[in-house]
């Protein structure tokens, strides 16, 4: 119990850090905006400190299978952190921001050619954005989108080096899949594998569908200009995040199906969802 309290605090903490990270490093962040952020990060840490200190799951996937949930949360803080120095080099340029900024507009630049992610995230900005807008949005999708690349390869490796999850411990479906009914109907390692194929699609597909539904959804209305550097950061963060995000769950839901099929065989049990508590 005190394990656990205290793994939901520390969770908890971290949120409410990365919430705030932009507002921290900007500078000219105003009074207003501050309380809206810490009351943001004081309701994010509020959920993960809820779903992490329960005995039973309610949302969050993966909680017990380490170490998914925390490259998850390490890619996300590592795009925010790194949108958040190279915008704060525009209000106070120092050596270090500087040279995030170049690094990042080199990358932006070496990832904006035709019918990129880059090239098509640009494209969901405003017709009279400025040469310096655009700039600021190919440098922040190029340096999302690349962190994103690293992490996603990151956890690939990984799941190869450690044998994700651990062939020596229980692996309990139902904690670490909450939302995942076994008892649906049909075969779990079918359905397993056909959600993994839908995740690895839409992850695939998500950064190319992104700008593509916000240019259709701006038709009558004001475009996207991006001009506040939080809405910029956050923005590309979940541009990049959510289809790596996707893809580690799809790669995830792979794996299970594999070992749930193996452990079928090495038992000779019938085809069905029985075994799966302690897959």
């Amino acid at each position: 119990m005190v394990t656990r309290l205290t793994g939901a605090l520390t969770r908890a903490f971290l949120v409410m850090v990365l919430v705030v990270t932009p507002s921290v490093l900007l500078p000219g962040v105003g009074a207003d905006t501050k309380q809206m952020v810490a009351l943001i990060a004081l309701f994010g840490g509020a959920l993960t400190f809820a779903e992490y200190n329960a005995a039973y799951p309610s949302l969050v996937e993966f909680r017990d299978a380490q170490p998914f949930n925390r490259i998850r949360f390490l890619m996300l803080f590592v795009i925010v952190f790194t949108l958040s120095v190279i915008a704060a080099a525009k209000g106070e340029p120092t050596a270090t921001n500087r040279l995030f900024e170049a690094v990042g507009m080199l990358v932006g630049h070496a990832m904006d050619f035709p019918y990129s992610p880059v090239r098509l995230a640009t494209m969901m900005m405003a017709e009279g954005a400025s040469p310096t807008q655009m700039l600021a949005v190919r440098t922040a999708a190029g340096t999302a989108y690349i962190l994103s690349l690293l992490a996603l390869a990151f956890f690939v490796l990984v799941l190869k080096l450690k044998g994700w999850p651990a062939r020596n411990q229980a692996f309990n479906v139902w904690v670490n899949l909450p939302t995942f009914e076994p008892t649906a109907g049909g075969d779990v390692v079918e359905r397993l594998e056909r959600d993994a194929r839908v995740n690895l699609s839409l992850g695939f597909l998500l950064p190319f569908l992104i700008p593509a539904v916000v240019s259709l959804a701006s038709i009558g209305f004001e475009p996207l200009t991006l001009t506040s550097p939080q809405t910029l950061i956050w923005t590309m963060a979940a541009w990049a995040f959510l289809p790596a995000s996707l893809l580690m769950r799809g790669v995830a839901m792979a794996r299970i199906a594999t070992m749930i099929r193996a452990k079928r065989e090495a038992n000779a049990t019938p085809s069905g969802g029985a075994d799966l508590a302690t897959a």
